[in-house]
């Protein structure tokens, strides 16, 4: 895994440009593409996005606009039995909310199957294509292994027009699902595998989400990627480093037809640590119902971080200090962490919600009182003002907060002790209530000093404990979701006997706590809304389970934050060289 200190230093060093940038420029300066920049973000409807599909979608829209080109969206969508319509729209939702758009140039593999078909009997014609009947296993078996060379099928030698015409009897459905496929005829001595006649089109009668059932067959990925980039004047085809073994047969496809040809570029995708990004594992995790879905706040999909309360513009920042590189790495999620921290210092209002309430009584408070305590909303932002909050005898503070026996170097509320309540006043603890059948406190006693109002003392005198607190009668209440990591490995399912990434599951990944109360400027507070609530981290108002009169807050991150001790590090570090 990339040493974390390194990875900000890094980015901090090699400033906006990466090796496609550089590609670009250069094909740009020398007129290639008629000086023009055209890229897509090609995703399959058959999940939803991810935080590692945040790095494409920022490098494919950002190259576009740094040049002035332009970027499309386009919908592979080539497999009927694993894509539907939920995952189509909500592709566009998170690409949108990630602050991309791609104006008139939505666009789908579906758009061209007719052309694509097309395409395949140019290449039967030309002696480049031919029908098999070998079986998937079969298939496997003669392809050989990366020592040894495959063999010809046995139908590699089927003359045009029986190609021709078994071809068109496959898509008029006279055939059985897998009984035949078609093939490229390339090299089954290839040193790359994937040259080795690869299939072309299946035979597969399921609904397709945009088609219905026009096509019982259905051209592969590799096939149909290739051409619709051409189809669409795509200038580069930036992919993962996945499909680097691909691009020979990229560039065949194009090279064979004739026809218009991008070129493709490589790049490392964004992996991070304590997380898997498969979309075939985060389709576990639903369908086992080891989290409520897609956007569990818990996922590393976009829609799950967002209603975690992640911002776009965090996760662009990952995606910018990371950087473009051509080596696979991981990623500590310390850093994302860290991006999110940072983003939302700036931005997220400070309130005070307490999580485990603990009753304390102010005995010297006159009764029926209540006086507005004035409290800074964001002291990053002096534009986003102030608010008043009431302050009243009867309080709750964290339990946390009290000992009754307090250990060293605990500065919080103990018998005897003053502390500060945040913008209000010091109290000291003068008597403490006991639960009579288990002896556990349950209410403190307290008294206030009137001449500390606004939480300072003109005598001079120091506290090194302040609270945050809200008043009983006032605050509202709310459930907090405390979300930890889902998994406990940050490597999940490595070095493990059959790598189930399940057995990594954390569980306590999830605290649900219904007995918070908050301050009463929460009321009605939209959903998405993003706050700090003091001394606990930074929270969310949930998207999905809040209502009118139903407060539900998912916490995003905690307040601590090791890396921005890192980056200060670094940036001292530096200014020594």
């Amino acid at each position: 895994m990339k040493d974390t200190a390194a990875v900000i230093d890094e980015s901090a060093e090699s400033g906006s440009t990466d090796f496609i940038r550089s590609i670009v420029a250069e094909d740009v300066a020398t007129n290639k593409y008629g000086g023009r920049v055209h890229t897509r973000f090609p995703p399959e409807p058959n999940g939803y996005l991810h935080i590692g599909h945040a790095k494409s979608i920022c490098l494919n829209f950002g190259v576009a606009a740094d040049f002035g080109g332009l970027c499309n969206l386009r919908f592979d969508d080539t497999n009927p039995t694993k894509e539907e319509a939920e995952y189509v729209e909500s592709m566009v939702e998170d690409i949108r909310w990630l602050g991309f758009d791609w104006g008139d140039r939505l666009f789908y593999a579906s758009d061209y199957f007719e052309q694509l078909y097309q395409y395949a009997v140019q290449l039967i014609k030309a002696g480049k294509a031919y029908v098999c009947d070998l079986s998937g296993d079969e298939i496997r078996e003669y392809r050989g292994t990366l020592t040894e060379p495959g063999r010809d099928s046995p139908y590699r030698t089927r003359s045009v027009e029986e190609n021709l015409d078994l071809f068109q009897r496959m898509r008029a459905g006279e055939f059985e699902d897998g009984a035949r496929v078609l093939r490229a005829k390339i090299d089954m001595a290839s040193l790359n595998v994937i040259m080795r006649d690869p299939v072309m089109y299946r035979i597969l009668r399921a609904t397709h989400h945009r088609r219905g059932d026009e096509w019982c067959i259905y051209p592969m990925y590799d096939f149909a990627h290739c051409l619709s980039d051409s189809l669409e004047g795509i200038t580069h085809s930036i992919c993962t480093l996945e499909f680097e073994n691909n691009r020979p047969l990229y560039d065949w496809f194009l090279d064979e037809l004739e026809v218009y040809h991008p070129q493709q570029i490589e790049f490392a995708r964004l992996n991070l640590s304590y997380t898997v990004m498969s979309k075939r594992k985060l389709l576990e995790l639903v369908e086992g119902g080891y989290v409520s879905g897609w956007d569990d706040p818990r996922m590393p999909t976009l829609s799950g971080l967002r209603r975690r309360g992640y911002t776009p513009e965090a996760i662009r920042e990952l995606c910018n200090i990371t950087g473009v590189a051509k080596s696979n790495s991981v990623v500590d999620i310390s850093m994302l962490e860290y991006c999110v921290r940072k983003d939302l210092n700036l931005r997220a209002p400070r309130v005070m919600g307490v999580l485990r309430p603990f009753r304390v009584v102010l005995d010297n408070y006159p009764e029926g009182q209540v006086e507005e305590v004035e409290m800074v909303n964001n002291p990053e932002d002096p534009g986003m003002g102030t608010r008043k909050v009431p302050f009243s005898r009867v309080l709750y503070i964290e339990r946390e907060d009290f000992r009754e026996d307090p250990p060293p170097k605990y500065f919080r509320l103990a018998p005897g002790r003053e502390v500060r309540l945040r913008y209000a006043y010091f109290i000291t603890c003068v008597d403490v209530v006991k639960d009579e059948s288990t002896g556990e406190v349950v209410e403190l006693h307290c008294t206030y000093d009137p001449a500390t109002r606004g939480g300072s003392s003109p005598d001079g005198r120091k506290v090194r404990g302040t609270l945050h607190w809200v008043s009983v009668a006032h605050s509202l209440p709310a459930e907090v979701r405390l979300y930890d990591r889902l998994l406990l490995s940050p490597a999940p399912g490595a070095g493990r006997e059959g790598s189930d990434f399940k057995a990594d599951l954390n569980p306590d990944s999830l605290e649900t706590l219904t007995s918070c109360r908050v301050e009463p400027s929460l009321a009605g507070a939209a959903a998405g809304s993003r706050y700090q609530f003091e001394r606990q981290g930074y929270f969310c108002v949930d998207s999905v389970d809040s209502a009118e009169g139903a407060l539900v807050f998912n916490r995003t991150v905690p307040l601590r934050d090791t890396w921005a001790k890192i980056e200060k590090a670094q940036r001292q570090a530096r200014a020594k060289r």
